[in-house]
């Protein structure tokens, strides 16, 4: 998180009023590394920005450094609302072939600026993430019958491999395995974590304790929010911005949901006793259903029992019990429960899922 404090707290620095001169613009660039001049007024308003292009081309038509920065400020320069999510950021500096964005609030007041060096690096974070890799995999036999089903291959790696690579995108390097059937073969493959630049630790469940119970056995208890995902899911959720979403909604856990679409395949006859008083034709049904994903905060482990088995909706049920927050991330990202063999031949077959790990 160094980075964006960094940006928070420099990007003032790039502000000129728009009666400012060139010379003023050609010394605020070379003090700052920001390669961009903010003009706003003197309430914080944006008026447009300047680049080391623009000064250039208005020496050429004749301005000196005493001249006036009016006639040669970018006034129709992009900016973006606080709340854009930064994959899209990156997408419009990709676009545009810019390197630089202001943040602007609902009255245009400039509040930040995106840099393409500072924003396409992910920050480091302290959290854990713990993979649930220790069920049995009965879905999935034959295949599950000598090799674990974390281990499975999804476009030429381990299930495993594709949820590690895309946390360390988000800046996560230390991950928790609860293994228990076959999880020798899961230690051996990764080890301490080395090879992928990570760190591996290990739950061993001497008995299956659920999606939720092996959790009581973490030592030393997480200090911070941590990341818990199931081991057969592949996605391409931000990890990352789940835990800022669970950290900004105050809550104890946050489960991550998905819209399941589900289509009748009759038509519908609405009645009131022996009256008819509707039709809807083949109607679909909409519901959120758990996505396997899931963000806690360390108090959440407190009503857990060590080595009793527990599964995450009773988890949550004993959360709320406690009166303490559970909320609900909406995703949309492409997400896939590898828990049939349907369902581990279409992630090999789909261009899409191969794109996750990227």
């Amino acid at each position: 998180m160094e980075n964006t404090a960094k940006i928070e707290l420099n990007w003032r620095q790039a502000l000129l009023l728009p009666n400012a001169t060139i010379g003023q613009a050609i010394h605020n660039l070379n003090e700052t590394s920001f390669r961009i001049v903010l003009v706003a007024t003197e309430a914080g308003v944006i008026e447009g920005t300047l680049s080391d292009g623009d000064i250039r081309r208005g020496i050429l038509k004749g301005l000196d450094l005493n001249s006036s920065i009016t006639s040669i400020i970018r006034r129709k320069a992009l900016v973006v609302p606080q709340e854009m999510k930064r994959d899209l950021v990156i997408q419009l500096m990709l676009a545009n072939k810019i390197q630089q964005i202001p943040i602007v609030d609902d009255q245009h007041h400039i509040v930040g600026l995106h840099l393409w060096d500072e924003i396409t690096v992910r920050p480091k974070r302290p959290n854990i993430m713990v993979i649930m890799a220790g069920g049995m995999g009965k879905r999935l036999l034959p295949y599950t019958e000598i090799c674990p089903k974390p281990l499975l291959h999804v476009a030429g790696k381990p299930m495993l491999e594709h949820i590690i690579e895309r946390a360390k995108l988000e800046g996560f390097n230390h991950f928790v395995m609860a293994i228990h059937y076959l999880g020798e073969m899961i230690e051996s493959h990764f080890g301490d974590g080395k090879s992928l630049g990570v760190k591996i630790d290990y739950i061993r469940e001497k008995i299956p304790l659920g999606t939720a119970g092996a959790l009581s056995l973490l030592d030393p208890i997480p200090e911070a929010p941590f990341i818990v995902t199931n081991g057969d899911v592949i996605t391409d959720i931000r990890y990352g911005e789940l835990l800022d979403f669970h950290a900004r909604h105050g809550a104890a856990s946050t489960m991550a949901v998905r819209i399941h679409e589900w289509q009748h395949p009759f038509g519908v006859v609405q009645t009131n006793g022996v009256e008819i008083v509707g039709f809807e034709e083949k109607p679909i049904a909409r519901s959120h259903i758990n996505a396997g994903i899931y963000a806690l905060d360390p108090v959440a482990l407190s009503v857990l029992t060590a080595h009793e088995h527990c599964d995450m909706p009773t988890l949550f049920e004993r959360i709320q019990n406690k009166n303490q927050r559970t909320v609900a991330y909406p995703m949309h990202e492409p997400w896939l429960d590898v828990g049939r063999p349907d369902d581990l031949l279409a992630a090999n077959k789909s261009n899409n899922l191969l794109e996750i790990s990227k």
